[in-house]
């Protein structure tokens, strides 16, 4: 049994193919990021899913891609849990942005891809290799136009009294708002980044108030300035995106990629499927 994953911040894709690449069963975990999440918890989530329990020692291969597994040491510590969980299994562990780029790059294409979802990201690929011109500090030093980018300035604007007052009446009444339950899920349990992202539903939600409309064209502006224009080929290649943020303000997207002078590949809500068939055609010759 072959696994194939694609792990974000907030939750995990897994799909199982036999050996001849045919699928066994889809299913899900929270996510996996090792930056973030000790292995107490990764151990927990992995034995929690029945699926993933039940066919444990029937893995022969297992392909992660995963966000903040871009460092060996990261790919380390993860490849040592899952070694102890998947016994049989042979693991390859690349950071999510490969995923992205299988998922979207035609083979031999020159792009640009980025991932707007929980987090940020953005690199280059020239139709063999990979280039990353800028290395993520997380979130909460870049991740621009990310899930929890929205949910920080989002926080910050309904605290310094900066939110329209109808739009801070709803935004309190869709969330938990109390200093302490935010404090104590920012500072004191896992996955803070995680939590922030959950806070950008309401601004998709409510996308057409001019509010909103400021708060995504800046982000998005940010994202463009400082990750996309690090290559010299941004406006002459198409830019891919994977991600919800993408995918649900794809019309804000265009927008303003098209008032840079940028062209718009494709958009993707999550990369998995396009990766199975990555690996169907890639790694399996089929």
């Amino acid at each position: 049994m072959i696994l194939i994953v694609d792990s974000g911040a907030t939750k995990s894709d897994w799909i199982a193919l036999d050996e001849e690449g045919n699928k066994l069963f889809l299913t899900k975990t929270l996510g996996l990021s090792p930056e973030v999440l000790t292995r107490e918890i990764i151990d927990e989530r992995l034995a929690n899913n029945f699926e993933l329990s039940n066919n444990k020692e029937k893995v022969t291969q297992l392909y992660f891609y995963g966000a903040g597994c871009g460092t060996d040491r990261m790919k380390v510590y993860l490849t040592k849990i899952f070694k102890n969980f998947f016994v049989n299994a042979k693991t390859f562990i690349k950071e999510d942005t490969y995923a992205a780029i299988h998922a979207t790059a035609e083979p031999g294409e020159h792009a640009i891809v980025c991932i707007l979802g929980t987090g940020s990201n953005c690199s280059y690929y020239d139709g063999s290799e990979v280039f990353q011109k800028v290395i993520s500090l997380g979130y909460i030093l870049m991740d621009d136009c990310s899930g929890n980018y929205f949910g920080r300035q989002l926080l910050r604007d309904y605290y310094y009294h900066r939110m329209p007052k109808s739009l801070a009446h709803k935004f309190s009444e869709a969330y938990d708002l109390e200093a302490d339950v935010i404090k104590n899920n920012l500072y004191k349990q896992p996955n803070p980044n995680t939590y922030l992202a959950t806070f950008a539903r309401f601004v998709i939600e409510n996308r057409e108030h001019e509010y909103s409309q400021k708060l995504i064209r800046k982000g998005m502006q940010l994202f463009i300035d400082n990750a996309i224009r690090q290559y010299e080929q941004a406006e002459s290649v198409p830019v891919h995106f994977i991600g919800s943020i993408a995918y649900y303000l794809q019309e804000e997207l265009h927008e303003v990629m098209a008032q840079n002078n940028l062209k718009v590949g494709k958009i993707l809500r999550r990369p998995i499927d396009n990766l199975v068939e990555y690996h169907r055609n890639i790694v399996f010759n089929k």
